[in-house]
């Protein structure tokens, strides 16, 4: 075990604060990674703060990591010291079911396993995240990211990306679609610029009139504010897809008048019990709700391909390591643009 420097909680209360944690030794199919930047997700929160209940202490977060490779083990076989790489929610999974054989290892019927607060079947204890200087991981899930992109703006695709790419690749969203994107946060932001770079027709549905500007600037054609019941009954059945990013618990009724028939919405943000929602909504039209959570490997990794293909990373914020605790609280009031990215070099300073 290798001992390096991290940033973490104790407690469900406590600030987070540097600490030591321990790093495996690198096994036949691992690779080391040096830890570059790592993105701030609003679930690394929710973990810390055991909203969710469950988290394992000390807390040690972050799943949107970028890196370069510092090691390989003997058996790796498409990875090698200085290749760009990232790594997402997964370290982990059984490989054998049928999810993992259908490159859907974050629904692993036995349990994937997470970056952080996860079961690590190594140490037996809890796996930590990419807040700290340096992680092991399979080279299963390790991703090559594009060299053309900004590696400081990659980090946030390896979660927000792939939680709003999968389900527009997912349902086949097309050129020519229109296609609503509910929220404008860390995932909607995203959502809009690959809706976009599909080529569909792209509104962004909001309730702050204010974020028209911004929208239209990620690619969105159109901004429709939902608590203006005219507009909403002009758009009324004329959606082909809906990807609702909003992450708290919220009507779904006025949305789904806006789907055409057998459309549907996709929830990808509230984690949480919603307000009834009234069965005609779905019975009248034929339509649809569901949800999505991330993706696979292999679709993570088209997903950043896709976006070296079209240039396409988020909105970023930096931060040093030790203005955590105060980007943590800018989160929670939605005051970011779109995702905070931790400078990790301020880690090793």
């Amino acid at each position: 075990m290798t001992e390096i420097k991290a940033y973490g909680a104790e407690t469900n209360t406590s600030d987070l604060k540097e600490m030591n944690i321990e790093r495996r030794e690198v096994l036949p199919t691992d690779v080391k990674i040096k830890i570059t930047y790592c993105g701030v997700c609003h679930s690394d929160i929710h973990t810390v703060k055991n909203d969710w209940k469950g988290s394992k202490y000390p807390v040690v977060p972050g799943h949107e990591i970028i890196g370069r490779v510092i090691s390989v083990g003997n058996k790796v076989t498409h990875l090698k010291e200085g290749d760009l790489v990232g790594v997402g929610c997964m370290v982990d999974s059984c490989r054998e079911c049928s999810a993992c054989n259908d490159n859907l290892e974050q629904f692993c019927e036995n349990g994937m396993v997470g970056t952080y607060n996860g079961k690590d079947k190594h140490s037996g204890g809890h796996t930590f995240g990419g807040y700290s200087e340096s992680i092991v991981v399979d080279q299963h899930f390790v991703l090559t990211i594009p060299e053309n992109l900004n590696e400081k703006e990659v980090a946030p695709l390896l979660c927000a990306g792939i939680t709003t790419y999968s389900p527009l690749a997912h349902w086949k969203v097309k050129k020519g679609d229109k296609v609503g994107v509910i929220g404008l946060g860390g995932l909607g932001h995203m959502g809009i610029k690959f809706a976009h770079a599909l080529g569909a027709h792209v509104v962004m549905i909001t309730r702050s009139e204010g974020k028209e500007k911004d929208a239209k600037k990620l690619g969105a054609d159109e901004v429709l504010i939902s608590k203006d019941a005219e507009e909403m009954n002009k758009h009324k059945g004329s959606f082909d897809f809906l990807l609702n990013t909003i992450p708290v618990k919220h009507d779904l009724n006025p949305y789904l008048q806006l789907l055409k028939r057998d459309a549907t919405m996709v929830l990808v943000g509230a984690i949480e019990p919603l307000e009834p929602m009234h069965g005609g909504s779905l019975i009248i039209g034929r339509k649809s709700i569901a949800g999505s959570l991330i993706g696979g490997i292999k679709e993570t990794q088209e997903m950043l391909d896709f976006c070296g293909a079209h240039n396409i990373t988020s909105d970023v914020e930096m931060i040093d390591i030790q203005n955590i605790n105060e980007a943590y609280d800018r989160v929670q009031k939605s005051d970011v643009k779109y995702r905070f990215v931790i400078d990790m070099e301020s880690l090793r300073s």
